[in-house]
């Protein structure tokens, strides 16, 4: 799925003159961390965080220290174009949300002005937008089972298992595999079940785990290991 998506479009941004003050106001009425900063031609400037506004302190801005001559060092004198980031990290629209995650994870922030092709500012995603694209391709927020296998990396593998599901006309909302914290040469699948078909809950574990590598499941938010 693509920024474009899960972005939240037409986000709020600052102008470059804006007053630290209304920009921490703005983020305090809109329950947000970070807001993009604009010039004049709609074109990304910058962004500040509420970290840049509550470090801009009067006695971090003294005479002759990039306050324009004459200003004075008030928080009301102090623009949005003295405490921004210049140049953050930005994504496109068009490319994958999980590059956004990755780009938010490496650069340990909460999110990214999203541009195009002109730097034109079209939006924001952050990592909450981040974390509803996750409930959605896994399918949590639609409850039911889930179950992860530990099954061999291996050509074939994942797929003789879900033909397996299939055979017991077992019904899926989502397929996720994963390499992390698994044994070398094995991979993590995890299937979230929409309809348990012919079975139980408990019959569907006892025919699963007697066929595959099951290494634990979940329903109704409780995990139960399997030995």
């Amino acid at each position: 799925m693509l920024i474009k998506d899960w972005m939240t479009q037409g986000s709020i941004n600052l102008g470059q003159d804006t007053s630290i003050i209304v920009a921490a106001e703005i983020m305090r009425r809109n329950n947000v961390r970070q807001l993009p900063v604009v010039d004049d031609k709609g074109n990304l400037a910058g962004i500040v965080s509420d970290r840049d506004v509550r470090d801009a302190l009067p006695s971090k801005f003294l005479p002759g220290d990039g306050l324009e001559p004459g200003s004075e060092t008030t928080l009301a004198s102090i623009k949005a174009k003295h405490v921004m980031t210049l140049d953050p990290v930005v994504i496109s629209p068009d490319e994958p949300v999980e590059t956004a995650a990755e780009a938010l994870l490496t650069n340990k922030i909460g999110g990214l002005p999203v541009v195009d092709n002109d730097n034109n500012l079209v939006g924001i995603i952050t990592e909450i937008d981040v974390f509803r694209y996750l409930c959605a391709v896994t399918g949590v927020t639609l409850g039911g089972l889930q179950m992860v296998f530990e099954l061999e990396d291996t050509p074939g593998a994942a797929i003789e298992l879900l033909a397996t599901l299939r055979d017991q006309d077992i019904r899926l909302t989502s397929v996720l595999t994963s390499y992390a914290h698994v044994r070398p040469g094995f991979r993590h699948v995890s299937i979230r079940v929409q309809s348990t078909g012919r079975h139980t809950l408990e019959s569907l574990v006892e025919f699963l785990k007697g066929k595959y590598p099951l290494v634990f499941y979940v329903n109704d938010g409780h995990a139960v290991s399997v030995s």
